[in-house]
């Protein structure tokens, strides 16, 4: 027996079509259902447990977008970016500064290849890209990425840029290669003004990257760390979870990320998402959902981070994301509490949160060192920030599962080739053939 808990829109997986979609319980499961008259019905495991998915829910934040750079004309997802009835102001930017990758990952939501898809765009595009966003509404946080953006030899430049134009926090989306090999090349980033390295890291067995990645890389993960560590910023490990494959890792990268503070400030788990390169028809027993990642970080932590350490976020979609931060004393992971309806509860609050949070922070002494005797409140704060691990998750949408009022909720956006912002969701979506909606397109395609 079913029971529709609420409506929504979406799209089909196979021509991109906006359908009615509905929230249903089974059995207290929750499932994502919507049905498309040319290409048949859909049903999409959305949440485990009918309790957990009421307390979930908490109050949406809309916010009137006064300055949209596209006119409404079919309605979202179709009129991106950004339109007059986006319902969240912008918290992080992703710029694709090269289509070009040293890997060919079987995952890769953006089907990045050694030869890439485009040109790429050069320092005056760029420049432009910054003054748009400044001109709605920036600085924002920027995310530089690809493709792998290591490859291009003028990311100090990129950053440099962006520090001369007021953007305060930059961080690298990257899978490693090239600062594990050069480190040099890793120190003129930091020289230029960057804050965190966003390292991909799908678990401690080589096993994981072969499956995720196609080869063989834990070597190059921890020799990425350790040039960080020596250049000293920040590292934010980013595993891609898929269930069969590395599920059981979870706890193992949460022990290696406490054992590794200050340099690593955090984990962001991205259960994986079938969209770009990956083409198969994914099934129920395929999809991860949060309640499952973190009652899986329950069990493999032997109940040291509970289910209720964790809260979503208060300026995206409730559905979207979970965090929670953890002082790490003596191995063991102790909760901090906060106040869970005022942390993020705004994207500039948000910004500011993830910028402290995953940015190392150095020490400043004064001339009279006395002042930063070891009982001090400074000293508090440093030693409280080295033994600080940020935990955190980000469930992307896929064309099976695309919640139409969660994109209109959404923070994190792409800078299109041709100047627009996307919501990361919107920009990477593809149908069931590998077609994208917006990535590689311009406006007037």
């Amino acid at each position: 027996m079913s029971n529709i808990l609420s409506k929504t829109e979406s799209v089909c997986p196979y021509c991109l079509k906006k359908i009615d979609a509905f929230y249903v319980e089974k059995n207290d499961d929750i499932y994502f259902e919507k049905k498309c008259e040319r290409h048949g019905e859909f049903s999409v495991i959305a949440w485990k447990g009918l309790s957990s998915f009421k307390a979930w829910k908490g109050p949406l934040a809309n916010v009137i977008n006064e300055n949209p750079q596209t006119k409404v004309e079919k309605g979202c997802p179709y009129d991106c970016g950004i339109c007059g009835e986006h319902l969240q102001s912008t918290c992080c930017v992703l710029l694709e500064v090269t289509s070009k990758c040293n890997l060919n990952c079987p995952v890769c939501f953006a089907k990045s290849s050694s030869e890439g898809l485009n040109e790429d765009p050069n320092l005056n595009k760029i420049n432009s890209w910054y003054d748009m966003l400044i001109s709605h509404g920036g600085p924002f946080n920027i995310q530089l990425s690809g493709g792998e953006p290591s490859i291009r030899n003028d990311l100090p430049d990129i950053i440099k840029m962006g520090k001369e134009k007021g953007f305060s926090f930059f961080q690298i989306n990257t899978n490693g290669i090239r600062i594990s090999e050069d480190i040099n090349y890793l120190k003129s980033l930091v020289d230029s003004g960057l804050n965190t390295v966003f390292l991909q890291f799908d678990g401690l067995s080589d096993e994981s990257y072969i499956k995720l990645r196609g080869m063989k890389l834990l070597k190059i993960k921890l020799k990425a760390i350790e040039n960080c560590k020596k250049v000293n910023v920040g590292v934010v490990l980013v595993p891609t979870i898929k269930k069969g494959v590395n599920v059981h890792e979870i706890g193992d990268i949460l022990k290696f990320a406490a054992n590794n503070l200050p340099i690593i400030r955090g984990v962001n788990f991205q259960p994986i998402s079938f969209f770009g390169r990956y083409k198969e028809i994914p099934t129920n027993d395929d999809r991860l959902v949060i309640p499952e990642l973190i009652l899986e970080m329950e069990k493999q932590m032997n109940n040291e981070i509970n289910y209720d350490d964790f809260s979503h976020g208060n300026a995206e979609h409730p559905f979207c994301s979970f965090h929670s931060d953890y002082i790490i004393e003596d191995g063991h992971f102790k909760k901090i509490k906060t106040n869970k309806q005022s942390c993020c509860s705004t994207s500039k609050k948000s910004r500011e949160v993830v910028a402290h949070k995953w940015t190392i922070q150095k020490e400043s002494y004064a001339k009279n060192k006395s002042l930063y005797k070891a009982d001090s409140f400074d000293a508090f704060l440093r030693k409280r920030n080295s033994s600080t691990l940020s935990i955190s998750g980000m469930a992307f949408q896929d064309a099976w599962n695309l919640d139409i009022e969660r994109l209109k909720r959404c923070y994190i956006h792409e800078v299109s080739q041709d100047g627009r912002l996307i919501p990361f969701c919107a920009y990477n979506l593809t149908d069931i053939y590998g077609e994208p909606l917006y990535r590689g397109k311009d406006s007037d395609d």
